[in-house]
């Protein structure tokens, strides 16, 4: 049997570079998607998928997260001395979510790009496998995305990438993947990543989306990448990079996944999410369908 997923690693070091100026007050990671922050969002998820150690990687001006799972007694106790017991649970609540997923945080150091993070947190994971969620998508499936990816990689034993079917036209937002073999039931063996290809040139019908697990041997090739990052094109250290060089000489698998997908990293998408979630919610979806059937029907002044 391979080891045991228990940890895990968000990035949250990121600009929030699309969504400014609005960011520029607020981490993007702590916009709101219905009643709860996004990244809350995530470390919910992980947590019901098992995880008892989460590595939040950080950078300034990121406090805002911390103060967010941060235990707060005062606030509690003045909830409930007004009578407000619900409110003081759900704080009470979001702190012990946070000591159940051992959340811990780390600054970013290192060049620009999303493997950087990873290799952060790896310093302090051994050989252990582990998961990379970001910190900006929200999953709504019965069974948790990162549960679905832990039990592919109980499978496999192998790296494991996070896939949902795309509209080719739209290959030009993602890392698109090249597909081996279907072994059915979602789980197929990939050859690699293309990164954003044309329409026409893109290997497959999926996209590769925020979810991984990583074995040590990708945090080997991260190293690899970072020991060269100043001969590459931009700079950076690539995940992708490091995942297709795995994949050139081992097995990589995909695993596609069941449920609704919201990016919230951009205006539009991050708007369909707010609209979702409210939708879902059982006071403020009714309320909110009232409001654009109204808004919807025929001025009868005209």
């Amino acid at each position: 049997m391979p080891p045991t997923i228990r940890r895990a690693v968000i990035p949250a070091a990121g600009l929030g570079s699309r969504l400014l100026p609005l960011t520029r007050a607020i981490p993007k990671e702590m916009l709101p998607v219905g009643d709860k922050p996004v990244i809350e969002h995530t470390v919910r998820e992980l947590v019901a998928s098992g995880i008892t150690d989460i590595t939040i990687v950080v950078s300034g001006g990121k406090g805002l997260i911390q103060d967010h799972f941060r235990p707060n007694p005062a606030l509690a106790d003045q909830l409930r001395a007004d009578g407000k017991t619900d409110y003081a649970d759900a704080v009470e609540e979001v702190a012990d979510l946070a000591r159940r997923g051992h959340i811990t945080y780390l600054d970013q150091h290192g060049p620009y790009g999303n493997g950087t993070p990873v290799l952060n947190a790896a310093r302090n994971f051994g050989d252990e496998p582990m998961l990379v969620l970001w910190p900006d998508d929200v999953f709504v499936a019965q069974t948790p995305r990162a549960q679905q990816l832990i039990s592919a990689y109980d499978k496999t034993g192998c790296p494991v990438l996070a896939l949902m079917p795309m509209a080719v036209e739209d290959s030009r937002r993602y890392g698109v993947p090249v597909i081996q073999e279907d072994l059915g039931n979602g789980l197929m063996r990939l050859n690699g990543l293309m990164e954003k290809p044309k329409p026409e040139d893109a290997p497959s019908q999926y996209a590769a989306i925020g979810g991984y697990v990583i074995t040590p041997g990708i945090i080997d090739e991260l190293r690899e990448q970072t020991a060269r990052w100043h001969e590459h094109r931009t700079g950076e250290v690539y995940l992708t990079d490091a995942i297709n060089a795995y994949a050139a000489q081992r097995a990589v698998y995909g695993q596609v996944i069941q449920g609704r997908w919201y990016d919230t990293g951009n205006p539009g998408d991050y708007l369909i999410a707010q609209f979702a979630s409210a939708l879902a919610h059982p006071e403020y979806g009714p309320l909110l369908r009232t409001f654009v059937a109204e808004h919807d029907a025929p001025d009868p002044a005209h």
